[in-house]
C-alpha cells in the first residue's frame, strides 16, 4: 500500500468510492438546565437495529481542494485507489481540518484509514500545525471510535452544522 499525494487524475476514483456505513450505534446529546447552567452530555445508544448510512453531502470541494493545495492524499494498492483523505489547512489558527476520509468497503479494516491519518500526521507536523480537527455526524459513531483510537478528542459540537439536522460532533487531535 503506498500513501501518496493525491493528483487530478485521481479524483474519478476517489468519487467512486463508497462512503456510506454501517452503525448499531449513536451520539444522543442530553441538555438540561441546572442552578441557571445549560449542561450538555453525550451518550452513546444502541439502535434496535443496525442503519445503513449513505453520506455522499459534499464530494464536489474534492476538486477544489486539490487545487487550491490541500492536503489529499490517496492509499494506492496499484492500480486500485483504496481510500483517500481530504484535510484543508486553517493557516491562521494552524490547524488541518479532515474534510474526508474514506476507505472502499471491501478494504476495511485493514489499516488502510490509519495509514491514511499517520499521512496527514506526517504533513500537519511538516505544516508546524498545533492540531488536527475533524467533524462527523452523530450518527457516525465507527468514525468516532476510530478517530478516538487515533488520539482525538472530543472536542465540541454544533447543534446547526447539518442541513439535515443532525448535530455535528468535532474531535482534535493535539500535535506535539
Amino acid at each position: 500500500m503506498t500513501i501518496r499525494p493525491a493528483q487530478a487524475r485521481d479524483l474519478d476514483a476517489c468519487l467512486a468510492l463508497d462512503d456510506s456505513f454501517d452503525t448499531e450505534y449513536v451520539w444522543q446529546v442530553e441538555t438540561a438546565r441546572v442552578n441557571g447552567a445549560l449542561q450538555f452530555g453525550f451518550r452513546t445508544t444502541r439502535l434496535p437495529r443496525a442503519m445503513r448510512v449513505p453520506v455522499r453531502s459534499a464530494y464536489d470541494a474534492l476538486a477544489e481542494h486539490l487545487e487550491q493545495g490541500a492536503c489529499v492524499l490517496v492509499a494506492e494498492e496499484y492500480p486500485r485507489i483504496a481510500g483517500f483523505v481530504d484535510v484543508t489547512l486553517d493557516a491562521g489558527q494552524r490547524v488541518g481540518w479532515m474534510q474526508w476520509l474514506v476507505v472502499a468497503s471491501d478494504l476495511r479494516r485493514q489499516k488502510i484509514g490509519s495509514q491514511l491519518v499517520q499521512g496527514v500526521m506526517d504533513w500537519a507536523r511538516d505544516k508546524k500545525l498545533r492540531a488536527v480537527l475533524a467533524s462527523i455526524s452523530t450518527k457516525n459513531f465507527p468514525a468516532s471510535a476510530f478517530l478516538q483510537k487515533h488520539g482525538f478528542a472530543f472536542c465540541g459540537f454544533n447543534d446547526r452544522y447539518y442541513h439535515n439536522r443532525d448535530i455535528a460532533i468535532y474531535f482534535a487531535c493535539t500535535l506535539r
